[in-house]
């Protein structure tokens, strides 16, 4: 048995996942009066995120449940003991990065999330599972909350926070990323740059996607 598939963690995480998969059908009123190129412009926007997010604060926005099992295997394959994670919400694959934390034989995930109400749920959901004395929740702007106190070498990121920052996040977290660290970035399609800056041959990485829009980059440089 694993921290994942044991209680508490298993059927909080099934209970939250059912809850996000019922949560969707809210998802269009967020972006009530504008139009889709409107609504698209927003979601990869680097200006315009606090804004977006503001929007969207009582909803999980989720990784799916492969992604969250797969950020589990990588981490305990990986041996990870380092984790940043770009984009909180509910807390629901820190839940799963905390329980591969715990499997590891410690460690810490460091997470950020702008939004307070957001990070309150978070945090009750956490230590629902047991897990809060493994994460560190960040409150703020993560250009700023990642920007300083890293840890020395970071074996596990993932990006699953506003999609147009997410080259801008790897520019604060990449001199910290052990050879060989993983970066898994969900939505990564609605961030061009980044996607060009991970597939880029000689460019330190070596990118494949993964399912429909979540790239897995490895460290090689």
């Amino acid at each position: 048995m694993t921290t994942l598939n044991s209680e508490p963690v298993a059927s909080l995480l099934d209970r939250l996942f059912t809850e996000a998969d019922a949560s969707r059908v809210d998802i269009p009123a967020a972006f009530a009066g504008m139009t889709d190129d409107q609504a698209h412009a927003m979601l990869g926007s680097r200006t315009e995120y606090l804004d977006l997010y503001t929007r969207m604060k009582d909803l999980p926005l989720p990784v799916s449940r492969e992604a969250g099992s797969l950020l589990y295997v990588l981490a305990r394959f990986g041996n990870a003991r380092s984790i940043v994670e770009f984009g909180t919400s509910f807390g629901i694959s820190t839940l799963h990065l905390a329980a591969a934390i715990r499997d590891n034989g410690g460690g810490r995930v460091i997470t950020t999330e702008f939004e307070p109400s957001k990070i309150a749920r978070a945090r009750r959901n956490i230590e629902a599972g047991g897990l809060l004395d493994l994460v560190e929740i960040r409150e703020g702007d993560a250009l700023v909350t990642l920007s300083r106190d890293l840890p020395e070498s970071i074996d596990l990121v993932l990006l699953d926070g506003a999609k147009g920052l997410y080259n801008d996040i790897l520019d604060l977290l990449e001199s910290r990323l052990r050879p060989g660290a993983l970066l898994l970035c969900d939505n990564a399609d609605m961030c061009p740059e980044y996607l060009e800056r991970v597939r880029a041959i000689g460019g330190g990485y070596l990118s494949i996607p993964f399912a429909d829009d979540v790239e897995l980059s490895m460290k090689i440089g």
